[in-house]
């Protein structure tokens, strides 16, 4: 009796093994290896082959009875394959199966700069997304921010990612990364307010703003002020500074400068 349970139980246990590699896939997809990478490489019922092993500057590692093996540009399941094919062919193991996981992403970066609490490099995983790497850089930096960040990809190409959308839960906005690819969220633009307003000063230029919002974030306006006359001081195609009557109902443009001038009686 007690043969067919150990067949049973060493079924059961590749069942697992393979299950736990197909999760593990679904989770990197065909990431490819790299140097600085680290690899567990595993073997079902050899506890004692279980290595972990760093891609070293090759893009190589070295493994039990396989000796050096060549895994940068190859998926793990490549690697997988390659070695259950050595352990067979070196008569080691019989039907060998190997499991290779990756269990530190340093090969592949992308750098995520700007207004986020920490700017810089991280490692990318297969499927690594927007999101992902927003929440990896600490999020972006509420009230400085702009509503939109720019992903300049390796290949020199851009796309405009509405932050607001992406925040939403829109999918479409939410990019899968590559490698060298570069995330930037800019400043927000910004206006400046004066005059009879009781907090004058700088403020974050929010989507669609009007004069009569502009004003309220100032604090609004003073016993003397009011929104009759206001007027706007900008740059226009050419540079060159204009200054322009604007009502309550008018938008606001970035860099902005809003007069609120005091009323007459």
């Amino acid at each position: 009796m007690r043969q067919p349970t150990l067949i049973v139980t060493r079924l059961i246990g590749a069942l697992l093994v393979c299950w736990v590699a197909l999760a593990a896939r679904a989770g990197t997809g065909d990431y490819l290896l790299g140097a600085g990478d680290l690899v567990r490489v595993s073997v079902f019922g050899y506890p004692d082959m279980t290595a972990d092993v760093r891609v070293d500057d090759a893009g190589a590692i070295r493994y039990a009875l396989v000796g050096t093996l060549q895994v940068a540009g190859h998926s793990t399941r490549e690697v997988e394959t390659t070695i259950a094919q050595r352990l067979t062919d070196g008569g080691y193991i019989r039907s060998p199966q190997v499991s290779v996981l990756v269990t530190e992403y340093l090969s592949q970066k992308v750098a995520v700069m700007g207004q986020v609490a920490k700017p810089g490099q991280y490692a990318l995983t297969q499927r690594s997304k927007v999101l992902d790497l927003l929440a990896e850089a600490g999020g972006v930096v509420t009230g400085i921010a702009a509503d939109t960040a720019t992903l300049l990809r390796a290949d020199g190409s851009k796309t405009e990612i509405s932050l607001f959308d992406l925040f939403q839960g829109n999918p479409e906005q939410n990019a899968v990364m590559s490698p060298g690819d570069t995330l930037y969220v800019p400043r927000a633009p910004q206006f400046y307010v004066y005059g009879e307003v009781q907090r004058p000063g700088t403020y974050r230029l929010e989507r669609s703003m009007t004069v009569s919002q502009a004003i309220s974030a100032g604090g609004g306006l003073t016993p003397r002020g009011t929104e009759r006359h206001t007027t706007v001081k900008r740059r226009d195609a050419q540079g060159k500074e204009i200054i322009v009557s604007v009502r309550g109902a008018d938008q606001l443009k970035p860099d902005d400068v809003l007069f609120v001038k005091e009323a007459l009686f």
